[in-house]
């Protein structure tokens, strides 16, 4: 199968996370018989220098004529003081804009290897903890009218969450088929006991469940699914909820893993194409050391292959090299207990060592 992989390498620790992607990327096609193709494309500070803002037309048209996006981080202090419109993330608003990928899915899985880490008590830990946040990423309060206005000699802001019908219905696809390749079961959060927005997010979500019927689904209000998250995360196998929710349970859930540093995520629309990124940021203090964690990246690109190209087997592969790395014995610096016998690596070497084990 051949397929044309737009790669945004972006600033800070980017370039040489995505090297090591491409290597795993690159090796699961010589194995399993593809041809990837990459386009490089300019994004971020480094698009800022180059071009002068941070996301080209031109640049973006290279990412809409690919198959998949896979990115490494954008952003640093370099461009802190750049206008608001220019900063380098606006490229990336810009680019999720064009792409119309409305859902961001975010796993949080520990690795066995590295439950030392989580702050979770063992006991829970052991439970496992392997799920996937499915948020709507285009509408909501981030996306209604703000406003901060004068009353009665004070002042007085407003935020407006609005949903409608279709954009509740197409997330609710996303979670639903999300499910369908993972263990069947999915969890909507909303707060309908207070919010209209919400009771329609349930109404729509119980009126797709009839059409996946192989999926079971339960309800949850987001005031509970953040302390079950933290009092028992293996009852969850797929959350899916809107967009400021998704926001703070994401970030809960990635930190009950332990390491930001190998955790990836995608963003999808309504087609198979895909922007894929680890969540950590460009890390500008250690670029070009070679001490970067570029696991969540590779991960990514596991990502890209399982949900984009319907490559599972591919994508069990790149994990499982991963597992069998990290029982190897190898971890970067961010990831590195302070007693046991480990053997500290570079990101090159992390790279190299997965990529040998990939079968």
């Amino acid at each position: 199968m051949e397929k044309n992989i737009a790669l945004i390498r972006g600033d800070g620790i980017g370039p040489e996370i995505v090297e090591q992607a491409v290597l795993i990327l690159n090796r699961v096609a010589e194995i399993y018989g593809h041809s990837f193709r990459y386009t490089d494309v300019d994004m971020g500070g480094n698009a800022i220098d180059k071009w002068g803002e941070p996301l080209p037309q031109a640049q973006l048209q290279k990412c809409l004529d690919s198959d998949s996006v896979l990115l490494g981080a954008v952003g640093g202090p370099k461009w802190n003081d750049v206008p608001g419109p220019m900063r380098p993330e606006k490229g990336l608003l810009k680019l999720r804009a064009a792409m119309e990928v409305y859902s961001n899915n975010r796993p949080a899985k520990i690795w066995p290897q590295l439950a030392g880490a989580s702050p979770l008590k063992p006991e829970i830990v052991e439970k496992g903890i392997d799920f996937m946040i499915v948020r709507e990423l285009t509408g909501g309060i981030y996306f209604g009218s703000h406003e901060t206005k004068q009353e009665n000699g004070q002042a007085v802001a407003t935020d407006i969450l609005t949903y409608s019908e279709a954009e509740i219905r197409r997330i609710g696809r996303i979670g639903f088929e999300t499910a369908r390749k993972r263990r069947k079961k999915l969890c909507s959060v909303e707060k309908s006991n207070v919010l209209d927005s919400s009771r329609l997010w349930k109404k729509i979500m119980h009126e797709l469940s009839e059409e996946y019927p192989d999926v079971t689904l339960t309800d949850m209000l987001v005031d509970n699914c953040a302390m079950q998250i933290v009092k028992d995360p293996s009852q969850f196998d797929v959350i899916v909820t809107e967009n400021m929710f998704g926001d703070i349970l994401s970030d809960e859930a990635s930190m009950i893993t332990g390491s930001i540093g190998t955790i990836p995520s995608s963003s999808l629309g309504s087609t198979t194409r895909g922007l894929y990124e680890p969540i950590h940021g460009s890390a500008p203090d250690i670029a070009g050391q070679d001490i970067a964690n570029p696991i969540g990246t590779i991960l990514a690109a596991a990502m890209l292959l399982r949900y984009s190209f319907d490559m599972a087997k591919e994508a069990d592969a790149i994990e499982k090299a991963v597992s069998d790395t990290l029982d190897a014995g190898f971890r970067t610096a961010d990831i590195l207990p302070p007693h046991g016998a480990f053997q500290k690596v570079g990101c090159k070497q992390m790279g190299a060592e997965i990529c040998a084990r990939i079968q």
